[in-house]
């Protein structure tokens, strides 16, 4: 009762400052979202090297995969033009050619892994830019819209599937995850964009639901991809910073994968 207790008041908290951070203004939501990116960078490094890590390139790690978001951030807010991204590119290129002096018995391991993180964290992350700011102009609905259909579906998926789910989706990764949660799931979520649809009509109710269907696919693609992950790496959390939850990773691992599926579908039938 009590790790209940815990995790419904942390799992709150949560949700109130994410809320909080994009819709005050652009600058909180770059400061949240930065400090975000840095901490799931810095959980993944700890799950791929383990707990005798590096800390001079695990920091480096969190360095470039904060200044991609920042600079993503600046660039598309029309704070900076596109030289602001030569430092990350100088950055990566440093991740090739410090091998050569490292040593290390797989460079190959080390270069894949590296990549990965900021590809999968970083690089995701950014994204939440060009998701969320257009010519320039800062819009919370986009944002709130992956958040929010990612949160119903894994609240619905759970209430549905915990209590008829019986035919496993994924059992090989995920057991407890049945196709009685997922259709459950999506269906809170299209009638949550439905609604929407009836007060944000710039944007068309069947282009709600085709935004929604895909946040939901791909969100449910991101947890399965992260329990992959940890099982593979034989781990249960990746990490304790969140009382009752787990980490920072553990937290977003549906938002990681939803957010360039959504920008996909803005710039393809929304935006144009």
């Amino acid at each position: 009762m009590k790790n209940l207790i815990i995790r419904a008041f942390t799992g709150l908290i949560f949700v109130v400052v994410i809320i909080s951070g994009i819709w005050y203004s652009a600058y909180t939501f770059l400061v949240l979202f930065g400090i975000i990116t840095g901490l799931t960078v810095w959980e993944l490094y700890g799950l791929l090297y383990g707990k005798g890590t590096n800390l001079i390139k695990r920091s480096t790690q969190v360095l470039g995969g904060v200044y991609l978001f920042a600079s993503t951030f600046m660039y598309n807010y029309g704070i900076a033009n596109e030289d602001i991204f030569l430092p990350y590119l100088l950055f990566v290129l440093s991740i090739f050619i410090m091998e050569l002096y490292y040593k290390a018995e797989n460079p190959i391991s080390n270069w894949a892994n590296l990549l990965f993180i900021q590809i999968y964290a970083a690089g995701s992350f950014s994204l939440l830019n060009l998701v969320a700011i257009e010519g320039g102009n800062y819009s919370v609905i986009p944002l709130f819209a992956i958040f929010v259909f990612v949160w119903i579906n894994d609240t619905g998926a759970y209430l549905v599937g915990s209590t008829i789910g019986k035919r496993r989706l994924f059992e090989r990764i995920s057991p407890k995850k049945s196709w009685e949660g997922f259709l459950g799931g999506i269906t809170f979520v299209l009638l949550v964009a439905y609604w929407a649809s009836c007060y944000f009509v710039e944007i068309s109710w069947y282009n709600w639901l085709g935004l929604a269907s895909t946040i939901v696919v791909f969100a449910t693609w991101g947890d399965l991809t992260e329990s992959l992950l940890k099982r593979t790496l034989k781990v249960k959390d990746s990490g304790n910073i969140l009382p009752g939850h787990g980490g920072i990773l553990d937290r977003f691992d549906s938002i990681i994968m939803a957010v360039p599926a959504a920008y996909i579908y803005l710039e393809l039938f929304i935006r144009n």
